[in-house]
C-alpha cells in the first residue's frame, strides 16, 4: 500500500514545537551544569568517599564535650585540628579570645577560642562566610548507645558516633567541598570564610560578643552567611527559614532550713515540693495549650501563604511516629504538627533539681527545689515580655496558696527567634543547588529548636542568611545513636560544592 503523507494539523505541530522546545531548554540545563565543572568534582567527591569518612571518624573519636570545664581541653584539640585542616586548604587562621566564664561556684574559667579563618580573596567575588561548631553533647555508651560514641562505626550505611550529625560531619562536608575544588586545581567560584566555635552546646558564651566587635572588620566584605547545623524533617532535602526562640526558666520554691523527716512533718508543714508541683501544673494543658496569659495572644495570625506552604512539604505521620517512638500526637495533621512545632509557641517541663530521684526509696521532704522549664517563642514575642508574663502569673498563683515559703523566678536563657525572606537570593541558590545535586526542589521548612547564632548574626551583621541542612530526620541529634548516613554525608558534601557554583552566578550586588 502507498504511503500517504498526511498534513499536520494545528494540535500535533503544537506537540511538535512543544518537545522541541522542552529538548532545547533540557540542554540548556546540561550545558550550564556541565559548564560549572561540577560533574568532575562530584566525580572526586565519591572517589574520596572512603577518605572523608575515616576523617569524620578521627574527629568523632575527640570527645569534645563543652558542658563542663573539666573536659573544655578536648574542646580546644578539636579546634586544633579544625585549624590544622583549613590551614591545609591555604587558609589564614585566628583564634579569637572570647574572654572568660563564671561558674555557679564563683569560679572564673577561661572559654575556648573561636576560629576566624579566610581562604584567598579574589575581590571580584562575592563572599560566603560558613558557620560550624566542633563541641558535641555528652555521651556515654552505658547511656543507651549501641556502639561506643566516640568510635565512629558504620551499619547498614549509616555513620554512628557522637557528633556525626551535629555538627562534625556538616563541617568536614564543607572543608571537602573546598578540597575538591582545589584537588582539581578549579577555582572556588566564590571567597570563603569560615567562623567555627567549640560552645554552641553549652550557649556559645562570648560569641555574640564577637560578632558586634568583628562586625565592622571580619564580617564587613561578607555577602552571604551559611549555617548546616540542623536537619531535614523527612528523607526530601529541605531548606531551613526560621527557628524558634527559647526561654529558659528556674522556679525556685525554698522552705525550711533542712530536709524533714516526712513521717514526722508531714501534713503539719508546707512543703515545697507541694508547691512546685502546682506551679508547673498550671503552666499547660493536657493539648499542650500554654496558660500564662498574654503568650498566645502575641503569636502572628498564620497567612494564606504559609498555610499553602505547610500543605506542599513533604512528611510522613506514620513513619514520624515509628522513628520518635511516639504512639500518638497532640494533633491529628500533617499540618497541625509542624504548625506547632515551627510557628506557635510550646512549653516543656524538664526536671526538678533538689528532689529525691536516685533508685529506691527516701522518705524525705526537702527543703529546697527547682523546677526547670522552657517555652519555645515565635515571630513577635519577646524574651523580656515573656519573662514578665511567666514571673507574674507565677507570683500570682503562689500567692493564691497562702504558702510561708519563698518563691524566685529566673529565666537565665533569652534567645529569640529567627525568620529568613524565603525570596533572599540566596534561597534561589540553595534552591538551584539542591536540584543539581538530588534532582527535585527541595521543602521550604523551619527548624522548632533554637539556634541563636543565626538571630544573632541578622541582627548584627543585617547580611543574608540561610540553612543548608545535610543531616537526615532520623540522625537523632543529642540523642544516644547519634549517626549521619554515608549517603546524607557525601551527597551533602556536592551540595556545598554545588552552592559555591550556584552563589557565584547570582547577581552581583
Amino acid at each position: 500500500m502507498p504511503h500517504i503523507m498526511q498534513k499536520p494539523t494545528r494540535n500535533s505541530w503544537s506537540k511538535t514545537m512543544a518537545k522541541l522546545l522542552i529538548s532545547i531548554v533540557v540542554m540548556q540545563i546540561s550545558t550550564e551544569v556541565s559548564g560549572s565543572g561540577l560533574d568532575p568534582i562530584f566525580k572526586y567527591i565519591d572517589e574520596q568517599q572512603n577518605e572523608f569518612v575515616q576523617r569524620l571518624k578521627e574527629w568523632v573519636a575527640i570527645p569534645s564535650d563543652s558542658s563542663e570545664p573539666q573536659t573544655w581541653d578536648k574542646v580546644v584539640r578539636m579546634l586544633n585540628v579544625t585549624a590544622d585542616k583549613i590551614k591545609m586548604l591555604g587558609g589564614n587562621i585566628e583564634f579569637a579570645d572570647v574572654g572568660s566564664q563564671r561558674m555557679s561556684n564563683g569560679q572564673l574559667v577561661h572559654l575556648p577560642p573561636v576560629i576566624l579563618a579566610e581562604l584567598k580573596k579574589d575581590p571580584k567575588k562575592p563572599t560566603l562566610c560558613i558557620y560550624g561548631h566542633v563541641d558535641v553533647q555528652p555521651a556515654k555508651k552505658e547511656d543507651g548507645w549501641t556502639t561506643d560514641p566516640y568510635t565512629l562505626t558504620e551499619i547498614n550505611g549509616n555513620l554512628y558516633g557522637r557528633g556525626a550529625s551535629d555538627n562534625k560531619g556538616p563541617v568536614l562536608a564543607w572543608l571537602h567541598a573546598v578540597e575538591a575544588y582545589q584537588a582539581l586545581k578549579q577555582e572556588i567560584p566564590v571567597n570563603i570564610k569560615f567562623i567555627i566555635e567549640g560552645m554552641e552546646e553549652a550557649g556559645s558564651n562570648g560569641l555574640d560578643t564577637l560578632t558586634e566587635q568583628r562586625n565592622m572588620t571580619f564580617f564587613s566584605d561578607v555577602d552571604y552567611i551559611v549555617i548546616s547545623d540542623n536537619i531535614w524533617i523527612s528523607k526530601k532535602p529541605a531548606l531551613t527559614y526560621a527557628t524558634r526562640g527559647n526561654c529558659f526558666f528556674f522556679v525556685e520554691v525554698e522552705g525550711q532550713k533542712q530536709d524533714m523527716h516526712s513521717g514526722v512533718f508531714g501534713g503539719s508543714i508546707h512543703e515545697a515540693m507541694t508547691d512546685l508541683i502546682a506551679l508547673l501544673d498550671s503552666l499547660v494543658d493536657s493539648r499542650g495549650r500554654i496558660l500564662v496569659p498574654g503568650i498566645n495572644e502575641a503569636v502572628a495570625p498564620l497567612t494564606e501563604e504559609e498555610e499553602k506552604r505547610y500543605q506542599g512539604i513533604e512528611f510522613d505521620l506514620e513513619a514520624h511516629k515509628k522513628d520518635s517512638g511516639v504512639t500518638k500526637f497532640l494533633y491529628d495533621t500533617k499540618e497541625e504538627i509542624l504548625q506547632h512545632r515551627w510557628r506557635y509557641p510550646s512549653l516543656s517541663i524538664h526536671g526538678i533539681e533538689g528532689a529525691f530521684s536516685d533508685p529506691g526509696s527516701k522518705t524525705v521532704i526537702p527543703r529546697k527545689v527547682i523546677g526547670k522549664f522552657s517555652i519555645r517563642q515565635v515571630p513577635n514575642m519577646d524574651p523580656s515580655e515573656v519573662e514578665k508574663q511567666v514571673t507574674k502569673y507565677l507570683q500570682k498563683l503562689f500567692a493564691e496558696r497562702n504558702s510561708p515559703n519563698q518563691l524566685k523566678v529566673t529565666m537565665p536563657i533569652g534567645a529569640k527567634p529567627w525568620v529568613a525572606n524565603v525570596s533572599d537570593p540566596q534561597f534561589v541558590a540553595g534552591r538551584r543547588a539542591v536540584q543539581t545535586v538530588f534532582g527535585v526542589d527541595p521543602d521550604l521548612i523551619c527548624e522548632g529548636s533554637t539556634i541563636p547564632i543565626a538571630r544573632n548574626f541578622q541582627d548584627v551583621t543585617g547580611k543574608s542568611i540561610i540553612m543548608l541542612p545535610i543531616g537526615g530526620a532520623d540522625d537523632g541529634e543529642h540523642s544516644q545513636n547519634e549517626k549521619m548516613s554515608r549517603s546524607n554525608y557525601i551527597q551533602g558534601t556536592k551540595l556545598f560544592a554545588a552552592f559555591f557554583y550556584e552563589l557565584s552566578q547570582l547577581p552581583q550586588k
